[in-house]
């Protein structure tokens, strides 16, 4: 499989909306690099819409939730940013926003009142805002810094939704807020209902008089409610397992649980990284597992006798399943292909290293061992993901294939900080940003060598984003690493807090503590101070528009390591932003890195043998 075919074959699937009118989600197209519309025709998975019509949110820089179904038609925000309505009568798509500046996601129909409920971002501001088919735009909540999930009751008389403020991220803290509708469609008895304790809350969802929502103040993100006929503002367990069922909420429009047409639900719980989908009968009763060989789930939806949603498994592509609530039987409907016909992918296993301290948390992670036989321990590839506040889920990635079918092993590691694994895990990482996550990384790659899987003279670290971060202060801090990969990676945290876009401004002084107080800190967490420490070689790849790590990090890094007379390489890719989204350039860096890994690599293995 070369590295353009691995690409080629990641096709991506989310956002779904189920409705009267049938089922939808997006679909991305790896040659593009855009997401399209997608629907469940009598003949199949159909294209839907105009030609060239990109379908992409870009709320707090991430996006979510371009996509919401109604009774007669779809509403999706474009690349421009602007809402169109696409009517499935005559297929008409309606422009219904002309608002230059502004971003719209976190879509959901307001079917009766033929409008679409979303976040509007504009001016450094943002609101809860309706817009109706007829393009009429009407402003239903301001004056909270973000605004996300919002959700209709059944008879859409009462809205719920969450905010957060600055500097927090939604993650940290967040509110939970109720309103109810009047007949104009306005809003009337805003408040926001407090915690027992300080929290995170997000996706609330209305089943009957009740309010749910998962939040984290017992220390996972649980389902819990509140009863708002009564309005006593007290919060109830949902009775569920110590484990988070959510993910950590960067996009818009997720959808982890949902109530179910027989007055059960649909849950997904994440288990050591992994996800699982579990069907609950009504009153608490028992709960049973469905799809079983999926290990990831978004966008739950349910509609008459069945359950709809994302599922992402480590040996096929994404699929939108039908799930029968009454036998727990998955159908696919899209999706699912098998990516490398006539092979077996190569397939995540468990791996835990011990904690640290006593009470702590082990670090946990996924290790892949490579598919090309070879009677030498293979070379390790740790990866850093994003975030840090992201995770590794154990799915198909066609860049861990690559790599396996080269001869190296590959470990993803969810390091302190990382979600799915409890609020206490996630925010241990609060001042500790390239320090617990490097030590973790670290510890894993130790860990591997000492139970004889991989090569320890031949240890490479990569990661994106933030991930690139930790692998440059891995590679500052340690000299196990032979060399290590840097996309589009943060290098200078102080000048990124100057420059990086609003839903980000407080994040940094989280992770490494408000500069002012703690300027120290700052430097000796700062990779640009310290390129002449890094003695192994460093390879980078940037989008020359990226707009939340700026490209000028990585170019005043790959100089400050030619200043100190270090080896760097830098490849620059002027079109693509946060994330390669075009199959040549992905399959580009993929074939540089491979050649740097293989060229350091062989030089490792002849400085050790002449030392022998």
């Amino acid at each position: 499989m070369s590295a353009y075919e691995a690409c080629a074959a990641h096709t991506q699937r989310g956002g779904l909306a189920v409705s009267a009118a049938g089922v939808f989600w997006l679909q991305s197209d790896p040659a593009e690099g855009n997401a399209n519309l997608w629907y469940l025709s009598e003949q199949g998975p159909a294209r839907l819409g105009p030609d060239g019509l990109g379908i992409r949110s870009r709320v707090n820089g991430y996006g979510g939730g371009a996509l919401a179904a109604s009774d007669t038609g779809v509403f999706v925000v474009g690349e421009d940013q602007q809402i169109r309505f696409i009517d499935l009568a005559d297929g008409t798509c309606s422009l219904l926003t002309d608002d230059p500046g502004a971003t719209y996601g976190g879509l959901i129909a307001d079917a009766p009142r033929q409008r679409v409920l979303a976040v509007r971002e504009a001016g450094g501001e943002q609101q809860l805002v309706a817009v109706s088919v007829d393009g009429e735009l009407r402003t239903l909540h301001s004056g909270q810094d973000f605004y996300s999930a919002p959700a209709l009751s059944a008879d859409g008389r009462k809205l719920a939704w969450t905010s957060w403020q600055l500097p927090d991220m939604p993650w940290v803290r967040s509110r939970l807020w109720t309103a109810g509708v009047v007949q104009d469609g306005g809003l009337r008895e805003c408040r926001h209902w407090p915690t027992p304790s300080e929290a995170s809350v997000q996706q609330p969802v209305f089943d009957r008089a009740r309010l749910w929502v998962l939040s984290d103040h017992a220390g996972w993100w649980q389902p819990w409610y509140l009863d708002t006929l009564i309005g006593d503002g007290l919060w109830h367990s949902g009775q569920s397992a110590e484990l988070d069922h959510a993910n950590a909420p960067w996009q818009l429009g997720e959808c982890h649980h949902c109530p179910l047409a027989n007055g059960g639900w649909a849950r997904v719980q994440y288990r050591n990284g992994s996800g699982e989908l579990w069907l609950l009968s009504p009153e608490g009763g028992d709960a049973f597992r469905v799809a079983r060989d999926y290990s990831d789930f978004r966008y739950l939806r349910a509609s008459g006798g069945s359950l709809y949603c994302v599922a992402r498994s480590a040996t096929h592509l994404d699929a939108v399943l039908q799930i029968e609530l009454q036998t727990g039987q998955a159908r696919i409907l899209a999706g699912g292909e098998n990516p490398l016909p006539g092979s077996r992918p190569a397939l995540p296993l468990d791996i835990e290293v011990p904690a640290l301290e006593h009470g702590e948390q082990p670090v946990h992670g996924f290790f892949y061992t490579p598919k090309l036989a070879s009677p030498e321990l293979p070379p390790l590839i740790l990866m850093a993901h994003g975030g840090p506040t992201s995770a590794a889920y154990p799915v198909f990635s066609p860049q861990v294939q690559y790599w396996c079918q080269r001869g190296f092993a590959v470990a993803e590691v969810n390091y302190r900080g990382s979600s799915g694994f409890g609020r206490k895990f996630r925010l241990a990482l609060e001042g500790r940003w390239g320090e617990a996550d490097v030590e973790d990384m670290e510890r894993t790659a130790d860990h591997l060598v000492s139970v004889g899987l991989v090569d320890g003279r031949r240890v490479f670290i990569q990661g994106r984003s933030s991930g690139g971060y930790t692998a440059l202060m891995a590679m500052i801090q340690s000299r196990k690493f032979t060399a290590g990969a840097s996309m589009f990676g943060v290098t200078d945290p102080l000048r990124l807090r100057a420059m990086t876009h609003r839903f980000e401004s407080g994040y940094l002084d989280w992770l490494l503590g408000p500069p002012g107080a703690n300027p120290e800190r700052w430097r000796e967490r700062t990779p640009l101070y310290h390129a002449d420490c890094i003695a192994a070689p460093m390879i980078f790849f940037q989008g020359g528009q990226d707009k939340v790590v700026v490209p000028e990090q990585t170019r005043a890094m790959v100089d400050a390591m030619k200043a100190a007379g270090r080896t760097s390489e830098l490849h620059w890719f002027e079109q693509e932003g946060h994330g390669f989204r075009h199959q040549a350039n992905q399959a580009d860096m993929l074939e540089r890195m491979f050649s740097f890994y293989r060229r350091h690599g062989r030089k490792a293995n002849e400085r050790a043998e002449n030392m022998s």
